[in-house]
This record gives structure tokens, sequence and C-alpha cells, in this order.
């Protein structure tokens, strides 16, 4: 178990506030809540991946309480544990590999990668569950899980996206600065 030091919860501060400004930058917003933004979620993860899985995961449920909290879509207390705190906290799984990605090297972004797709792919399984347990009556005649399945994707899709382009472009430098 890693040790909480002062600089890693100001490093975890800052983060999750550098995530909660990039949130309120949207590209593109879907309709029934979700959106494309400036890459949000970056910092949580870069985060993850420089601590590890559960200073990870904290970070990210912090950081889905407070988006809750500064307007998100609640329906229901159980909708929004799931698609705030308990999605926002797989963003922690980025950190799955923080061990293993600390001396870069070329290989490492496979790693990198990885790590990403675990972390918005859990946050997507949250939301693709909300869209199917809450939000079905969106889906019309069509499968719920199926239009809950795209709609998700419509947003978490280019949000991955612009993860793996950007954390693996500054990953590199990062990656050096001490802890």
């Amino acid at each position: 178990m890693k040790k909480w030091s002062t600089k890693m919860l100001v490093e975890a501060g800052i983060m999750i506030a550098l995530a909660v400004l990039l949130s309120r930058i949207k590209i593109y917003q879907a309709p029934q809540g979700g959106s494309v933004t400036a890459g949000s979620m970056i910092p949580i993860l870069l985060f993850s991946m420089r601590w590890g899985l559960k200073p990870g995961i904290i970070a990210g449920a912090t950081f889905g309480v407070l988006k809750l909290i500064l307007g998100g879509w609640v329906f229901t207390p159980i909708q929004a544990i799931l698609e705030y705190p308990i999605a926002f906290g797989f963003l922690g799984l980025a950190g799955i590999f923080s061990n293993s990605i600390k001396d870069f090297s070329n290989d490492k972004y496979v790693k990198i990668i990885l790590s990403i797709f675990f972390a918005i792919g859990g946050r997507f399984l949250c939301h693709l569950l909300a869209g199917v347990i809450f939000f079905a009556e969106y889906a019309g005649t069509q499968n719920p899980w199926i239009y809950s399945l795209v709609y998700q994707s419509s947003y978490l899709v280019p949000e991955f996206i612009v993860s793996i382009i950007i954390l693996s472009l500054i990953w590199k430098p990062i990656s050096k600065i001490e802890k």
C-alpha cells in the first residue's frame, strides 16, 4: 500500500481541479447527458498512472462527486452513485500498470493505451448499465442495450481517442518527474 504523502495529496487536488475545469469546456454535449470535453479525464488518468490504482480510484471518485455537485443529472440516488462516483472512480484503473510504465520506453505505449482502455471502459460500463436500467424509455422501440451502447459510445469513444493521443504525447516527459 502506498503511503499518502503531502505531494500525492497536493497533486491529486490539482488534477481533480484541472479535471473539473476541463469538464466545463464542452466540444459536444449529448442531449441526455454526457459530453466530449477538452480532455477532462486526462488529469485523473495521468494521476492514476503516476500514483497507482487506489489513489487513482479515490481521485476519480472525488472528481465524480464534484461533477455531481456542480450540475450532475440526478434521477434516482442509485443512478447518481453509479454514474458519478463509481463511474469516475473507474478512471483509477489507469493505474493498473503504474509500476511497469515508470521508466519510459517505446513498448510502454501499449500499456498506456491499455490503461486508458480499462479506465474509460470501466466508466463506459457504468453508463451503459445506467442507460439500460434507468433510461430505457429513451430507446423507444429499439433494444435498450443497443441504444445505450450507441449513445454512450457517441461521447466516450472520442474522449478515449483524445486521451490516448494526449497521454501518449506527454507521458515521456511526465514520467521523468520525481514523485
